[in-house]
């Protein structure tokens, strides 16, 4: 078995959307190992019911475990926001980091006027985990945007198409919040189109960089930090044939190790 502080960090998602926060851990701790698992073939969490959502968190889970990972970070927001708690109380022995707390903190922090927008899936939306960490004199307007996932997993990131919907869904917020919350891994792909579409003036949270500056944190604090790693290993449930290129696009680098992974018969 190896040592604690040389297995590798595990990370998963509903889709390809979590490796924006694989990015993000690899510029904070180059010199870790990182499992990847994203669940290509059932993606989007975010319109299914919690009972499904539990289910399949738990069978993302149990493969990461099989790596003995050292902490496992749940990229997904939904996941985050509807079956974090049910993660932790199954005492599963390693630590797991969300994304969801990370984000409404750098907005606290950020918003000047108390008013901060939340954008994710229906099911991350419907959960109010992000409203719930806000103090009372925060006004919090949550909104769902089913199909930026879509758009960004077809690579959908920029003209008419992806300024129409990001238009329908984000005009309303424009003149209410001065700060905006990316409630899902997705929705950093089309950050350019969002902004683009709420204006240069309201700030943007991506909760990826302060997720990988907690577990930078928790690793040097426990003395669990590698000295000599750095691969990064991705498993997908499915993998169509532009998924390359849209995996590099969301990683920000090229990929060697890409493997598919059966979770039911895993």
């Amino acid at each position: 078995m190896r040592e604690v502080n040389r297995r590798p960090i595990g990370v998963f998602d509903s889709g390809i959307g979590g490796l924006t926060v694989v990015g993000e851990l690899r510029r904070c701790l180059p010199q870790e190992d990182i499992i990847y698992l994203g669940d290509t073939a059932r993606v989007p969490y975010g319109n299914k019911s919690e009972d499904t959502i539990k289910k399949f968190a738990i069978q993302d889970t149990e493969f990461l475990i099989k790596f003995q990972v050292k902490v496992i970070v749940v990229a997904c927001n939904t996941v985050s926001s509807v079956a974090l708690e049910f993660l932790k109380d199954r005492n599963l022995g390693i630590p797991i980091f969300g994304v969801v707390e990370p984000g409404v903190k750098v907005a606290i922090n950020k918003s000047r006027s108390r008013k901060v927008g939340v954008i994710g899936t229906v099911a991350t939306i419907n959960s109010g985990a992000h409203k719930r960490l806000f103090p009372e004199d925060f006004e919090v307007i949550e909104k769902a945007c089913p199909l930026f996932v879509p758009l960004a997993e077809e690579g959908i990131n920029s003209g008419s198409i992806a300024k129409d919907v990001a238009e329908l869904y984000l005009a309303h917020l424009r003149e209410k919040v001065d700060t905006v919350i990316l409630g899902c891994t997705h929705y950093p792909i089309l950050k350019d189109v969002i902004r683009d579409v709420l204006g240069s003036e309201i700030s943007l949270v991506d909760p990826a960089e302060e997720v990988a500056k907690e577990v930078r944190d928790f690793l040097l604090k426990g003395g669990l930090l590698n000295s000599g790693g750095g691969n990064l290993d991705i498993y997908l449930t499915d993998i169509p044939p532009h998924y390359l290129e849209l995996i590099e696009r969301f990683l920000g680098d090229r990929v060697n190790n890409l493997k598919k992974v059966d979770l039911e018969n895993h």
